[in-house]
């Protein structure tokens, strides 16, 4: 459209061009509509410069041959003008182009003063028109502002006559409703009149009492007239009259009360057996006529209980049928899982009874509610705690079940079974619908005489388990112990075998107990306060078990050792005894030779009989010399043995405690804090309860980690007496080379710590471990110190102790004790003394003369102690040592 409109100007432009000197005369048309300066520009100057209309026409037709400059096509021609720029001029068509231009200007001009002059006169209009607007719009708001006024007159007036009206109408609503009133007062007078004719007399009433269509209305009726004479009556005993009529009047009304009330219980039978009949035919339309009439007696309470109490699932029979669903045959011993298969069944069914009543009680009853509330509340009243009654039968705790027939735990069991799915059906009824009625709080009710004293039979039955538990224990140790008989310990079997020993599963089993306990109060307990108070009392029970088996189980432990040593010093004593008598039997021998020797010297001869006399006695003396030292010998490795089964089935014992105690922090930490941190104080006081449970286990430990102390030191001092020799530290000076091996007897003594050390360092851990070790080490080096002061040494014998010194310190470097480190680096300082000569010995202890005492008692050793006078120089050296 815009390039038709621009054409059309074009054709008008060259038109006036032709027909004029000019070649444009301008319109205001001319600039209406889409005017476009360009095409304005191009009609004026097109037919003056027609060479630049065909360089633009060759330059949009030209292709890539053509060069660019400045952004222009450069032709041919182009070339050629600039070859004739100085014989032509430039630009001959300004002149005609300045003329016209001029000649636009001044048109223009003129347009514009035409314009000025349209817009002037437009404007005086538009005052014009606008003032006399503004007069007419005064004018409409005058005439708006009248019907304002005259609506609002005529909403009040419409105001007024509506409320005239609605008095009128209220006026002759209550004259109506007196009216009505008056009507049904006189018609109640009168059938209260029939009612008062004689005692007992029905017959003579109105048809409205005998009519089976009227039966809603008689009974509506009947109700009215009962009640407005039971409240005369009433009115006529509080107030005493004097007037005789009104006394009569009373006498009147007792008969039509006595009527009426023999009518309403025949009409309410006869409705009630209707509702019967209509029941059994299913008919739920009459049912509920017949509930509807009904409510107006009593509010229908009569009719609920009635519905309620014809229900097949309350009778005698199906509750017979529920206990043997539950319990199973007479004679039969249920299970709790049997049991709780029954419940689950048997509450399904009773709940989907109750469902289904519930639909015929919504389209019957116009209360369904209360009759669901009644329904519900003698489904828990009489149905489920004439169940309950033979399932949970309280056992005593005075005569206890026997585990074979079940125990205190299986009452628990039954307990917590029936009380969970009671509730379930208590919240599956209070879906299905009971009413206002609080059906958990009946469940509480039924089961309120069990949970009062619940926490004592919890208890007793904790106890129960714990003593049948020790009694099959011990049963199949006696058991174990008859089966090996005394073969095992002919042999040197270790005496702790035949000892029952602690068993972590066994304690595994007492947290199971106490767990099951536990979530039997979390079901009981529904305050925080009896909770915790609760789940106490079971902790206890769970603490003083734990603490009784592990102590027991330690004490046994302790018993072996105890045995061990008694065994271990009856052999000692008699080693000693063997010992004296290899001495004495060495004394005879010795004698004997002496005599030999003195008698050949004297008589030069000895008769054969005296000489085989001699000879039987001294040969006598010598076998027995041999065989008590060799049965000490196997006496003494029988104690060692015993000694060293009896440490480590303690240590397996500590360290099975350990366990024990680990599991029942652990139970306690996830699952019994939670449980008491609601209720202030109660987890401190668990915490309390468990340290002291454990004392007593911790002192047993104690007691016996000391028994092990001395009987691995006890064995420490056997072989260092048997195995160390007066040469190890006092070697002949032959010119041999010292041997710096460590002597025999420490060999054996460092064998025998890390053999028997290994269950020492499995069995214990932390502070336990560290204090164990530590006192070992001290008494080793105390052993040690003792031991090494019955020996002399030379100083090729102190080479050979500092070997052993540093064995020692080697082995006890595994206790990771510093303070036994630094004590056996003191011993190899000590072990110099025998090492330098005399004359060095006053600069040996420079830098630590906290060891002079012990140094001063080791040089005593040396074997040139007499012979270098040590003593009188060390009284010099060390004056304090005096």
């Amino acid at each position: 459209m815009k390039e038709s409109k621009d054409g059309k100007k074009a054709d008008r432009f060259s038109k006036s061009s032709s027909t004029d000197s000019y070649p444009l005369v301008l319109d205001i048309d001319d600039f209406k509509g889409d005017f476009s300066f360009d095409a304005l520009f191009g009609n004026l100057v097109n037919e003056l410069l027609p060479s630049y209309l065909e360089e633009e026409a060759d330059a949009s037709e030209g292709h890539g041959g053509n060069d660019m400059q400045n952004g222009h096509m450069r032709t041919a021609s182009d070339a050629g003008r600039s070859a004739q720029g100085l014989s032509s001029p430039l630009f001959p068509e300004v002149d005609a182009l300045l003329s016209l231009f001029k000649n636009s200007c001044m048109q223009l001009t003129d347009l514009r003063e035409q314009i000025d002059g349209k817009l002037y006169s437009l404007k005086k209009e538009v005052a014009a028109q606008d003032s006399k607007h503004r007069k007419t719009l005064s004018q409409l708001e005058k005439g708006v502002d009248g019907l304002f006024g005259s609506f609002a007159r005529l909403d009040s007036r419409i105001s007024s006559v509506g409320q005239t009206a609605a008095k009128i109408g209220d006026h002759l609503q209550s004259a109506d409703a007196q009216r009505e009133t008056a009507s049904q007062t006189i018609d109640l007078i009168k059938y209260l009149m029939e009612f008062n004719s004689s005692p007992g007399d029905l017959m003579e009433l109105s048809p409205l009492f005998s009519d089976d269509s009227r039966v809603s209305e008689a009974a509506s009726i009947a109700q009215k007239l009962r009640s407005f004479a039971e409240e005369d009556i009433g009115r006529q005993g509080m107030a005493v009259s004097p007037v005789v009529g009104n006394a009569s009047a009373s006498r009147g009304l007792e008969v039509a009360v006595a009527n009426l009330q023999e009518y309403c219980n025949e009409l309410e039978n006869r409705l009630l057996a209707k509702f019967d009949a209509a029941s059994q035919r299913r008919e739920l339309s009459t049912m509920a006529e017949c509930a509807k009439i009904l409510s107006q007696f009593n509010r229908g309470t009569s009719a609920m209980q009635h519905y309620v109490g014809l229900r097949p699932m309350f009778d005698v029979e199906v509750m017979n049928e529920d206990a043997r669903l539950v319990l199973g045959d007479p004679g039969s011993q249920p299970s709790p899982s049997s049991v709780l298969h029954g419940l689950s069944s048997l509450y399904k069914e009773i709940t989907d009874t109750v469902r289904k009543d519930a639909a015929t009680i919504t389209v019957v009853f116009p209360s369904p509610n209360d009759v669901m509330s009644i329904l519900v509340q003698r489904v828990m009243e009489d149905r489920v705690p004439k169940l309950l009654e033979k399932l949970l039968v309280k056992p005593s705790l005075v005569n206890q079940p026997s585990m074979e027939d079940g125990g205190l735990i299986l009452y628990l069991r039954m307990l917590a079974v029936a009380y969970e799915k009671t509730n379930e059906l208590a919240r599956d009824l209070r879906g299905v619908g009971c009413g206002d009625l609080d059906v958990e709080g009946l469940t509480e009710s039924l089961f309120l005489p069990h949970k009062d004293i619940y926490i004592e039979y919890e208890q007793a039955s904790l106890r129960q388990l714990y003593k049948a538990k020790m009694e099959e224990l011990r049963a199949e140790s006696q058991q174990s112990s008859e089966s090996t008989g005394t073969i095992g310990r002919s042999k040197g079997a270790s005496i702790a075998s035949f000892q029952q020993q602690i068993s972590v599963t066994v304690v595994t089993e007492f947290v199971r107990w106490n767990e099951e306990a536990i979530s039997r109060c979390n079901l009981f307990s529904s305050q925080p306060a009896t909770l915790a108070a609760n789940v106490r009392a079971v902790l206890t029970c769970l603490l003083d078990q734990v603490s009784l088996y592990i102590t027991e189980g330690l004490e046994r432990a302790r018993d072996s050792l105890t045995e061990a040593a008694a065994l271990r010093e009856r052999f000692v004593l008699g080693t000693s005894v063997s010992r004296r008598v290899a001495a004495a039997a060495a004394s005879a021998v010795i004698i004997y030779h002496f005599l030999i020797l003195v008698y050949l010297i004297r008589l030069q001869s000895i008769p054969k009989k005296k000489k085989k006399i001699v000879q039987v006695v001294y040969y006598i003396l010598f076998f027995k010399c041999l065989v008590t030292d060799l049965i000490g010998k196997m006496q003494a490795e029988a104690a060692a043995a015993a000694g060293e089964s009896s440490f480590r089935s303690f240590m397996v014992a500590v360290q099975r405690c350990g366990s024990s105690v680990a599991i029942v922090q652990q139970y306690f930490a996830n699952s019994i804090s939670r449980l008491l941190l609601p209720v202030d104080g109660a987890h401190a006081a668990s915490c309390e309860d468990m340290a002291t449970a454990m004392s007593n286990a911790e002192g047993a430990a104690y007691k016996g980690l000391q028994q092990c102390i001395e009987t691995v030191m006890a064995e420490v001092e056997r072989l260092l007496s048997a195995e160390q020799k007066a040469t190890d530290y006092r070697s002949p000076d032959d010119g041999i080379a010292p041997d710096h091996r460590p002597t025999n007897a420490c060999t054996r003594v460092v064998a025998y710590l890390s053999r028997v050390l290994e269950a020492a360092f499995t069995a214990l851990e932390g502070l336990n471990k560290q204090a164990f070790l530590t006192e070992l080490g001290n008494r080793l080096h105390k052993g040690l110190l003792n031991h090494w002061q019955k020996f002399t040494f030379n100083p090729s014998g102190g080479l050979r102790l500092k070997r052993d010194i540093i064995e020692y310190g080697e082995f006890v470097r595994s206790f990771n004790a510093p303070s036994v480190d630094e004590k056996f680096e003191l011993l190899g300082i000590l072990a110099n003394v025998f090492i330098v000569a005399p004359e060095s010995l006053s600069s040996l202890f420079e830098g630590t003369p906290s060891i002079r005492k012990d140094a001063q008692r080791f040089i005593q050793l040396r074997d040139d102690y007499k012979s270098a006078k040590l003593a009188a120089k060390l009284s010099s050296l060390w004056p304090s040592s005096n």
